[in-house]
């Protein structure tokens, strides 16, 4: 058998060490140094007004490891991956503000002139019953459209040279909840669960013809170390959607990808990672989601009641990433201390755990502030 991180796994002293200590992470090894990184930011702007220079390399300013893993993309995250996508315009002016049809075939009202740093208004999703459907989206969603697989060439070169340095290959993909939001819209999906039970079904079959051909494509190359959801299925009081509904209108379609993906890796023996990333409170959805097989979860908003540590205590087989609380950065440097050393050294201790904060990092955080976050980061974290 060939050790070249494609046909089996490296053997860990081949492996470059960004990649080791991800692995170590996945694999829940106690003990291990944390990695270092960031889910991602929405304050850079006030930090630039605060003295960091506007060309800093954030990972040499934060102390940030070089990436252990790539991910090969292709197939959407807070949105279906049209090809081709909506043409971005403006359909209507409202003075101080514009309606714009997005990418994603969405309405959705905009400052005039800003369309960043805010939760937007969508007043309008393409999708409202078969008719609409199969005019507006289901053509977009072709799995053997020519455009989808343009570079594919090029990023499986990548892939491959990536995956012998040990690195961990990840396939990240909308999830149903997500996909079937972004088409009909959170209050519509809901009643369409109920009313219009075959356009969800429509609207997942294809999502799964889609993301089944574009997987098999890529597995021609590289095994999948990780499928990685981007779901949203959460809100602060728990799962959007009952469980009954989960296991009707969209475990069908995972269970058959996985095991779809799962019989045609090259290494018939490497573990499979299924990652779930939701926000919300995520503790009702951790049981329902283990039933295909989810071994990672990200970011447990705290403000929603999430608390890694326990939530690492009570399912010890289960990677957690984020649970940092975006509010406490943004507070005293004492509320901060306070947090990390509740945190860190327990799930240090503990095994599959990387520290980010719980979204995207706000503008209230100060630049101190979060210095001081990193640097009991890497004390703690070792």
């Amino acid at each position: 058998m060939q050790t070249d991180g494609i046909h089996s796994l490296l053997p860990r002293e081949l492996m470059c060490e960004p990649a080791r200590r991800l692995r170590d992470t996945y694999a829940r090894v106690p003990g291990a140094r944390l990695v270092r990184r960031e889910f991602g930011f929405y304050c850079l702007e006030r930090w630039f007004e605060q003295g960091l220079p506007r060309d800093a390399d954030l990972a040499a300013e934060f102390s940030y490891d070089p990436p252990g893993g790539i991910g090969l993309g292709q197939l959407g995250w807070c949105e279906a991956a049209f090809v081709p996508a909506f043409e971005d315009k403006v359909i209507e002016d409202r003075g101080d503000h514009e309606v714009v049809q997005d990418y994603a075939g969405r309405h959705v009202l905009f400052f005039k002139g800003r369309r960043n740093g805010f939760m937007p208004e969508y007043l309008d999703h393409p999708v409202k019953d078969l008719r609409t459907w199969e005019e507006n989206v289901r053509w977009r969603l072709d799995p053997s459209s020519p455009e989808r697989y343009a570079d594919l060439e090029s990023r499986m070169t990548y892939a491959r040279e990536q995956a012998g340095k040990g690195m961990m290959i990840s396939q990240g993909l909308i999830g149903g909840y997500m996909y079937l939001r972004s088409l009909i819209g959170p209050a519509d999906l809901l009643y369409a669960f109920m009313d219009q039970p075959e356009l969800i079904h429509a609207c997942m079959r294809q999502w799964f013809e889609l993301a089944d051909t574009v997987i098999a494509r890529h597995q021609e190359h590289v095994n999948i170390d990780e499928l990685f959801f981007a779901e949203d299925i959460c809100y602060n009081h728990g799962i959007l959607i009952s469980p009954a509904m989960m296991r009707e209108f969209l475990f069908p379609y995972y269970q058959q990808l996985i095991a779809n993906l799962r019989s045609r890796q090259i290494d018939r023996g490497r573990h499979l990672y299924i990652h779930i990333d939701t926000d919300g409170d995520a503790r009702p959805a951790i049981p329902v989601y283990r039933e295909i097989g989810m071994d990672v979860m990200s970011p447990f908003e705290v403000a929603s009641g999430c608390d890694v540590v326990a939530i690492g205590r009570q399912y010890p087989d289960l990677t957690i990433f984020g649970g940092i609380d975006k509010r406490v950065l943004a507070r005293s440097i004492e509320d901060i201390d306070r947090m990390v050393e509740y945190i860190l050294p327990a799930m240090r201790q503990r095994g599959g755990y990387i520290p980010t904060c719980d979204h995207g990092v706000p503008e209230e955080v100060s630049l101190a502030n979060y210095r001081h976050y990193r640097r009991r980061c890497i004390e703690l974290g070792g």
